[in-house]
C-alpha cells in the first residue's frame, strides 16, 4: 500500500434492470462517486459525483427507482466515461493513492469498462475491499452490505442510498472506523 494518510473512496452506480439485461444493452457506469478520506482525522473532502452518459445502454425505470438517476439527467449533465477517467487522473491523481470500495463490484466494473473502452485504468492497483475489512475487523461470520454496516456501527446513513457520492461518504465512515481499530 502507498504511504499516505489519504485514501480515495470510490462508489460506482451502473445501468441496471429488473430481470435480465435487454438485448443490445450492457451494464455501464453512470456515476462515479468519489471522496478523499484522511485516515488520521476521518475528514472527508473533495466529495463529488461524476455523472456519465452511457454509450451502449439506457437508464431503466428500475435503475432510476434505485439510484434516482434518470436518462435525462445523464443526457444533460453526464460526461463521457473517458472524460470521467481524466477527472480522476488530473483532479484526484487517483493512480498515486490507495483506493477503497465497499465490495469487489466497483473494482471489477472499473477494470471491465476501462478494458471495453480501451483506456488505461485511472485508479491505482492498491485497493481495499472495505466490505471484507469491516467483516474481519468486526469479527462477523457473514459479510453485510454498506447500509447494514452503518447500522451495526450505529452511524446514520447520510444522503441517498445508491447515489455514488453519498455512498462514497458513507463508506469513508465505515473505513475510518475499521482503520481506528
Amino acid at each position: 500500500m502507498k504511504t499516505t494518510n489519504i485514501i480515495i473512496i470510490i462508489d460506482l452506480e451502473a445501468t441496471c434492470w429488473k430481470g435480465s439485461i435487454p438485448e443490445g444493452q450492457v451494464n455501464e457506469i453512470i456515476e462515479i462517486g468519489i471522496c478523499l478520506l484522511d485516515t488520521k482525522t476521518g475528514l472527508v473532502s473533495k466529495d463529488r459525483g461524476i455523472l456519465i452518459k452511457p454509450k451502449r445502454s439506457e437508464v431503466s425505470p428500475f435503475c432510476t427507482e434505485l439510484t434516482t438517476i434518470t436518462q435525462e439527467l445523464l443526457d444533460n449533465e453526464g460526461v463521457s466515461f473517458e472524460a470521467a477517467c481524466e477527472i480522476l487522473r488530473t483532479e484526484y491523481s487517483a493512480s498515486t493513492y490507495t483506493w477503497a470500495s465497499y465490495g469487489q463490484y466497483d473494482l471489477n466494473m472499473m477494470k471491465k469498462q476501462c478494458l471495453d473502452s480501451d483506456i488505461s485504468n485511472p485508479l491505482s492497483q492498491d485497493h481495499i475491499n472495505a466490505k471484507v475489512l469491516f467483516s474481519k475487523t468486526k469479527g462477523l461470520r457473514r459479510r453485510v452490505g454498506m447500509k447494514g454496516a452503518l447500522g451495526i456501527l450505529e452511524i446514520p446513513l447520510e444522503g441517498t442510498h445508491h447515489r455514488g457520492v453519498d455512498d462514497a461518504r458513507n463508506i469513508a465512515k465505515i473505513l475510518h472506523w475499521c482503520l481506528k481499530k
